[in-house]
């Protein structure tokens, strides 16, 4: 039976074909796996956000990916998290981060931004940063590259390669800290590297 109290999956991304396969939308690949594992359709739309309602195992869940674009997606998540009542701790934001390794991903219970726009929207809305974040390496541009240049762009063909094993973990990742709390993901997944391309 699944329990009453229910979570929120935030998968960030930026909306529209240009941007899907992108590094900045492995949240929205995350939350994409999670639907296709639990059946969630993401059909349902309201405050400019696509989501759907379902269980985790024995856990009830909202998976939603903001519509606005990345760096203005606070106020909808925010949207979501008033109508139907959830609390800001049962929430689980998923974002790529250029400061971890491409194959790394990284489970952190609060805190600030770390410069990632999508959160610091999000820290913004909701004054305050007491939400679960699984952030999901995508790696650095090389010397004198452009940040914003290469998160949005796509993933280097040898990257695209081993892409599948990273957002499927990072699924597995969701589904234990929804089933088995966060501090069993931190366990599992922070000192793990899912692949290795060096």
């Amino acid at each position: 039976m699944p329990q009453r109290r229910l979570r929120l999956v935030v998968g960030l991304g930026n909306p529209g074909e240009t941007y899907s396969k992108t590094r900045h939308n492995v949240g929205f690949m995350v939350v994409d796996k999670v639907s296709d594992a639990f059946s969630i359709a993401l059909e349902k739309q309201k405050f400019d956000t696509r989501f759907g309602i379902g269980s985790v195992n024995d856990v009830k869940v909202i998976l939603t990916k903001p519509m606005a674009y990345m760096n203005r997606s606070g106020p909808q998540v925010q949207d979501i998290v008033r109508y139907f009542r959830i609390l800001c701790k049962d929430m689980l934001v998923v974002h790529d981060d250029i400061d971890l390794a491409f194959g790394r991903l990284k489970i952190k219970e609060k805190g600030g931004d770390g410069g990632h726009k999508g959160v610091r929207s999000i820290i913004d809305a909701f004054g305050g940063g007491d939400f679960v974040r699984l952030r999901i390496g995508v790696g650095r541009p090389e010397a004198g590259g452009n940040a914003a240049d290469y998160v949005l762009g796509k993933f280097a063909s040898e990257e695209k390669k081993v892409l599948s094993q990273i957002i499927t973990a990072a699924r597995d990742a969701v589904v234990t800290i929804l089933c088995k709390g966060t501090k069993e993901g931190m366990n599992r997944f922070n000192n793990r590297r899912i692949v290795n391309l060096s």
